[in-house]
């Protein structure tokens, strides 16, 4: 499909709001296609409630979210998947007593015809190999999933969307809770699925950030801040000023903590 006006993704007005809190508040954003983008602000300001609202999670009041040119709202989560979105979660979510093999043949039948379901099947997809292979645990595919690290839990969930061949990965903080080395590996992990596809980061972790973005999109109090390179958002007083915080924020939330680290150096 095209996407005609630019953009792979175009989200335009998107409003959600929460028991008064206006989570999300006319939030303009678009992401081209074969881009890395990542998405980064405190907490609370509408980064995983934007994922909710594109994969179908959470329903927007207003404004529209368009992938390759069609309009997603209102549409059921599976047949967003269809479309060519997938996604990941900040606690990866994978079966712990499959086998790793298991859990990704597992979601590669979502694409399968139900007749190939019902019939069975006498070996694995070549594509379920090839999700292992790129996601780096082909050497202990026939382990359960709850033998593996908490990283090779949220590569093996990565695996598990890769083989549904979305076109648009959308991956929440995929480096919390890793080690050095682990973060290391998936940083690099997304630039290899980037060759391939679009993809979109929400990350906390800032040295991450630093070490993998070309371009950043900044979101506070709904909206988008800023964006741009890395460099040219650290340059932005405005970015500093969100994350060392506010009192409340201007839809009723408590601020950024003084706690959160800037953009910038670390202090």
């Amino acid at each position: 499909m095209s996407s005609p006006g630019g953009g792979l993704l175009q989200v335009r007005g998107l409003q959600v709001a929460f028991d008064g809190f206006r989570a999300i508040d006319g939030l303009d954003f678009t992401v081209e296609r074969g881009e890395a983008r990542f998405l980064i602000g405190p907490n609370g300001a509408g980064k995983t409630t934007l994922v909710d609202c594109i994969t179908g999670l959470t329903r927007a009041e207003a404004g529209s979210v368009r992938f390759a040119g069609q309009e997603v709202g209102g549409m059921r989560e599976h047949e967003i998947v269809r479309m060519g979105i997938g996604r990941t979660f900040q606690t990866p979510s994978v079966f712990e007593e499959l086998s790793v093999l298991h859990n990704v043949d597992l979601a590669a039948s979502f694409r399968r015809p139900l007749r190939s379901l019902l019939r069975g099947r006498g070996r694995v997809d070549d594509s379920v190999h090839e999700a292992l292979e790129a996601v780096g645990l082909s050497s202990v595919m026939d382990n359960a999933a709850r033998t593996l690290s908490h990283g090779q839990k949220q590569w093996l969930e990565i695996g598990m969307v890769l083989v549904q061949e979305p076109q648009l990965l959308l991956l929440d903080e995929p480096v919390a809770g890793m080690t050095k080395e682990e973060r290391t590996v998936t940083g690099e992990l997304i630039q290899q699925i980037t060759q391939t596809r679009t993809v979109v980061v929400i990350e906390h972790d800032m040295d991450f950030v630093r070490r993998f973005a070309s371009r950043v999109t900044v979101m506070h109090e709904g909206r988008a801040l800023t964006e741009g390179t890395v460099a040219e958002v650290q340059g932005d007083p405005r970015v500093e000023e969100v994350y060392l915080g506010r009192p409340r924020d201007a839809r009723g939330a408590p601020g950024a903590g003084a706690g959160e680290e800037v953009v910038g150096e670390r202090a």
